[in-house]
């Protein structure tokens, strides 16, 4: 390098792809704190950044980790004083949308979803496969909501209630998270049960910004000379040389759940 020549700007790429979940699968796919914590602090530090960006394609997962990783964005933002960027390519829906609400300012495609501010929880009841073949389900507990929302017996009025109540508490977070971040962006309408806008939609209701794209908005922001250094996860060696994992198959299958909401 010449001495006294000015560096080009350099912007962190952070990029945030797959379902938010604690730990991993064998694939290394999933998106949590511990998984991303090296990787975010890198991101805010090495190279003295102008700013980062993040680029997300996420369906959501857990409340907890999407919280983490926010608020694990937004102090470093802080302390370096860095602006933050979200790009949101497929999809940030629920928790997706949790971590783009991180940034200081969110772009979409036209076609991008945004939304799905609420929360799920969903399982199976298997107490008539029990009964049509015979098999007897004992379980003793000691406290009488141990057993809540058992799949293997019917439900029960008291447990749904309490799972709702369980369910209103993350909600608030949730709401409290977006309300905080976006303010008076956010248009005078409903935006938190659970309904989902595309591109431009999102931006009238104030859940992003403006359509664009990394590259070109960020040199049209910092310089055409605008340089970007890529963090993200490195997938494991049985991903790299296509090893197929059968104990793989459950997470895998779930995880194409939450994408198939979105049509993706």
């Amino acid at each position: 390098m010449i001495p006294f020549l000015k560096s080009p700007p350099t912007v962190a790429v952070i990029r945030l792809f797959g379902v938010i979940a604690s730990g991993s699968r064998l694939g290394g796919e999933n998106l949590n704190d511990a998984t991303l914590a090296p990787l975010i602090e890198k991101a805010f530090s090495k190279g003295k950044p102008v700013a980062v960006a993040l680029v997300i394609n996420s369906p959501g997962g857990s409340p907890v980790q999407s919280s983490l990783i926010a608020a694990r964005i937004r102090r470093l933002a802080a302390e370096k004083s860095v602006p933050v960027y979200a790009f949101v390519e497929d999809v940030a829906a629920s928790g997706g949308y949790w971590l783009a609400s991180a940034a200081d300012e969110i772009f979409v495609d036209e076609s991008s979803i945004l939304g799905s501010i609420g929360v799920i929880s969903a399982s199976f009841g298997f107490t008539g496969f029990m009964e049509q073949h015979g098999i007897e389900r004992r379980v003793h507990t000691a406290g009488k909501d141990k057993s809540m929302m058992d799949p293997f017996r019917p439900e029960r009025p008291a447990d749904i209630k309490r799972l709702k109540a369980l369910q209103s508490q993350i909600h608030d977070s949730f709401i409290h998270q977006v309300k905080s971040r976006r303010g008076a962006r956010l248009a005078d309408a409903d935006l938190f049960t659970g309904d989902i806008w595309v591109g431009t939609k999102a931006i009238e209701v104030g859940l992003a910004d403006g359509i664009g794209h990394l590259a070109p908005k960020m040199q049209d922001i910092f310089g055409a000379k605008t340089r970007f250094q890529v963090f993200g996860p490195k997938k494991s060696l049985f991903r790299r040389f296509g090893t197929s994992v059968v104990g793989e198959l459950t997470g895998a299958l779930e995880d194409k759940a939450l994408w198939a909401q979105y049509g993706l």
